[in-house]
């Protein structure tokens, strides 16, 4: 309460009570792999050429460039790069058996990563800058076939950061009899095959490289576009000139439910993301865009509603969070993430003695309950097409 001294006209700010949030960005990525020369110190870069600048163009010893060219070709904006200072073998020609492809008949492949030695280097404690960078949604590695550990080592850093997803894919030529394998399996990754083909930039046949740069920029894309909630499928892979190997239906028949990502191409329409789905076996996770909508609702809550923390906990401030976190979820609802005709079907937020006991009250803890009712993708579309006699009854 302000002191009035005298008499006259005072002006005073009114705390409104209202703590609006915001959502959290689900767009930069980072990318970690062996590049030709620069920093081994993760740096954010904005096009293709500031990775050129900073990190020395095309290598020779890994597909870091060629995954980051194809982030900002599918849509990508804004990126994290680490640099990792081991050298791993440098990329040899080679025939790859059964390339069902007229137009390209010999590729550029790395060496058998079987035939390779492991890495010298430990894929934790290479992840460990971007620990502190809280602004990355994604991650992906596309020497991870080169680095002993380093599919686990991202997966283990998402899982433990919370907020985090791994963009993963086969080894190429992989005949994904087992695919994905033990350690890429989780509710926080993703899982792609086959490889991609884009123009050698040296001049010569196309060669074959990692698929994720190019996912990850049309996931960014398709978050700009739509919204994290929407499936990241049927999405155009740009700045490739065709795919590793031709996937049939019923080769995908098989891959799908065991959580692998198929790209496609469809004459006469291109090459496209067909597949939506995580590598966990828990049905609540089953799709990417259902595990990436609800890291974004609870990251934007927790950041959201920080201001929480030492307020008196009684009625007047669990009818505050109940406010600011229920018109949030209104505004998610609003823009169709949410299922329900009404805000009543599509989410609920409880804070009050019903989500506390009078002892966690005591201790200083506050807890909210928060449903939500996601959209699910139409991964299965089914028309259901019958025939009727002129005098059948509507």
């Amino acid at each position: 309460m302000p002191d009035f001294k005298f008499p006259g006209v005072y002006l005073e700010e009114i705390d409104p009570g209202m703590h609006p949030i915001e959502g959290v960005s689900t767009t930069i990525a980072a990318f970690v792999g062996f590049a030709e020369s620069g920093t081994t110190t993760a740096t954010l870069i904005s096009s293709f050429n500031e990775y050129n600048e900073t990190f020395g163009g095309f290598a020779t010893n890994g597909y870091l460039p060629y995954a980051v060219q194809g982030f900002f070709q599918n849509g990508g904006q804004r990126c994290y790069v680490l640099r990792l200072s081991t050298q791993t073998s440098p990329l040899t020609r080679a025939k790859l058996p059964s390339l069902p492809r007229a137009s390209v008949k010999e590729v550029g492949v790395p060496a058998d990563p079987k035939l390779t030695h492991a890495m010298p280097i430990e894929a934790a404690k290479a992840l460990v800058q971007l620990d502190t960078v809280s602004d990355i949604s994604i991650v992906c590695c596309p020497d991870e076939q080169s680095v002993s550990g380093m599919t686990a080592a991202l997966i283990a850093q998402c899982e433990r950061l919370r907020y985090r997803f791994a963009v993963l894919a086969a080894p190429v030529g992989d005949d994904l009899s087992n695919a994905p394998p033990s350690e890429a399996r989780s509710a926080h990754a993703a899982y792609y095959a086959p490889w991609v083909m884009v123009a050698n930039p040296a001049g010569g046949a196309a060669i074959a490289v990692h698929p994720g740069g190019h996912i990850t920029g049309a996931i960014v894309a398709n978050d700009l576009r739509h919204g994290v909630h929407k499936a990241p499928g049927n999405l155009p892979i740009t700045g490739i000139v065709g795919l590793e190997r031709i996937v049939t239906d019923r080769q995908q028949e098989a891959l799908s439910p065991r959580g692998v990502n198929v790209l496609r191409n469809f004459p006469g329409r291109g090459n496209f993301i067909w597949g939506t789905r995580t590598t966990s076996s828990d049905p609540e996770w089953k799709y990417v865009n259902i595990r990436r909508f609800f890291m974004y609702l609870e990251n934007s809550i927790e950041q959201g509603t920080q201001w929480v923390a030492f307020e008196p906990n009684g009625e007047p401030l669990w009818a505050s969070v109940r406010q600011t976190i229920g018109n949030f979820l209104l505004n998610v609802w609003k823009v169709g993430a949410l299922l329900g005709t009404s805000p009543g079907e599509a989410y609920f937020v409880r804070c009050d003695r019903t989500t506390m006991t009078q002892d966690d009250i005591d201790n200083g803890r506050l807890i909210c309950l928060v449903g939500v009712a996601a959209v699910r993708p139409a991964e299965f579309v089914i028309f259901r097409i019958g025939q009727r006699t002129a005098d059948a009854s509507c």
